[in-house]
């Protein structure tokens, strides 16, 4: 995710190395046994934060890991007292890859000039660049939001058949069945009989992690989603059907339906469209930042909301669902003080309130103009809030309607230029 208080981040280390909180013990023997891969390294650096694991012990242990990020290199430091001096290998993107990267960023440059020109009142000029850009882009996503900018600098209603015809669920295609009033674009809600499956444990990232091996090890990806076909192991499954199929089709899973049946059902749809963006209902997911869990709590945020609950917690209790779902919910009410509006939630939730206060308040976005408020939500700096906040978007809409509310996307941007509902920070 990922959730970060700003303010918190500087005390966390210190706050994590200190508070053993009902913490488990990792042992060495259990790391050497895990399969390379982001869940072990978590477990590498849960290891290294013990105030018993020696400085030997990180020194052989840290050569076991995929990946060295931040919180590995600091909790090495640490415990061992110099700087960590080792790179281990980086993965190289080579062949179609390298091409697909090389078209990418050709096209996000295209894009870019594009917004800039719709700025300037060149819609004309700008729609050369935005045709560039759908040419150049490979994920649909991106060609979706191509073909929107293209409809919006030339009002040429070819560009909104064309995405009418996408199989891919986004902002830009719900725009666009809103701008001729049709249906959204289909998607799928499983109801599976199979309550469990044996030998695959939920809460566990190493058995994920294995389901993972799996899936790049050339298997047929819609044997290995049967194999994981129950209520229970949902998130897997739609998951590994979605890899299968490309994302052509558009799984939205709604599991747990028993821990959030008091809550409202915006609040329902708001944790469901940040559970499928964030983990895609995965429980034991680990993020390469550490983020855990279904909803995607960053440890540091884990802590404080036990702390405010008053609870003894491990950090592996994230990968429990339901403790998953009751910490979102928590978080939350405190982000949903300040902010009502599902876009400006979801900001809050993956780049912190600060941030999307700094935001939201700068006098030329979110407010009465030409392109707006498409323009806001494309030129956020922040590339990562930026597309998140569009899908979590995207994925409330759907999720309120298969809760019964019926709900559109179009009155949901136009209320954004109207900050006495959306927000408590603007005038």
């Amino acid at each position: 995710m990922k959730v970060r208080f700003l303010f918190l981040s500087s005390l966390f280390v210190l706050f994590f190395v200190t508070t053993t909180l009902h913490a488990k013990k990792i042992t060495y023997e259990q790391i050497d046994e895990m399969p390379r891969s982001i869940e072990k390294d978590y477990y590498i650096w849960r290891f290294l934060s013990q105030t018993t694991t020696t400085a030997a012990e990180a020194k052989e242990v840290i050569y076991q890991a995929s990946r060295l990020n931040t919180k590995l290199r600091t909790a090495y430091t640490t415990r061992t007292g110099s700087t960590l001096n080792i790179e281990l290998p980086k993965l190289k993107v080579r062949g179609d890859e390298n091409k697909n990267w090389r078209r990418r960023s050709k096209a996000h440059k295209s894009f870019n000039h594009g917004l800039a020109l719709m700025q300037q009142r060149k819609p004309r000029q700008a729609s050369v660049y935005f045709r560039d850009a759908h040419e150049n882009y490979v994920k649909q996503y991106d060609k979706d939001k191509s073909l929107f900018w293209l409809y919006l600098s030339t009002k040429d209603d070819n560009y909104i058949k064309e995405l009418r015809e996408s199989c891919h669920v986004n902002i830009y295609t719900l725009m666009a069945a809103d701008t001729i009033n049709a249906k959204y674009p289909k998607t799928i809600t499983n109801s599976i009989w199979k309550s469990s499956i044996w030998g695959f444990d939920i809460e566990d990232p190493i058995d994920w992690a294995k389901v993972k091996h799996k899936m790049y090890s050339g298997v047929d990806l819609d044997d290995l989603a049967d194999d994981h076909k129950s209520q229970e192991t949902i998130g897997v499954y739609t998951y590994l059907k979605a890899k299968a199929c490309n994302y052509t089709e558009s799984y939205f899973p709604m599991p747990y339906r028993d821990a959030m049946k008091e809550m409202t059902p915006e609040r329902q749809a708001l944790i469901y469209a940040i559970a499928r963006q964030e983990s895609r209902f995965v429980p034991a997911s680990v993020s390469r930042s550490f983020a855990l869990g279904m909803m995607q709590f960053m440890p540091f945020l884990v802590k404080h909301v036990a702390k405010e609950k008053g609870e003894k917690i491990d950090l592996d209790d994230m990968f429990n669902p339901y403790k998953a779902i009751e910490y979102a919910d928590y978080h939350l009410d405190y982000l949903t003080k300040y902010l009502y509006h599902p876009l400006f939630i979801a900001y809050g939730y993956n780049a912190g309130i600060g941030f999307t206060r700094r935001h939201i308040t700068k006098k030329q976005n979110f407010r009465r103009g030409p392109y707006e408020p498409y323009m806001s939500m494309e030129k956020m700096e922040n590339h990562e809030a930026r597309e998140y906040g569009k899908k979590v978007l995207a994925n409330y809409v759907i999720y309120l309607n298969k809760l019964g509310v019926s709900t559109r996307i179009f009155p949901l941007l136009k209320v954004l230029a109207s900050p006495s509902e959306t927000d408590k920070f603007r005038k």
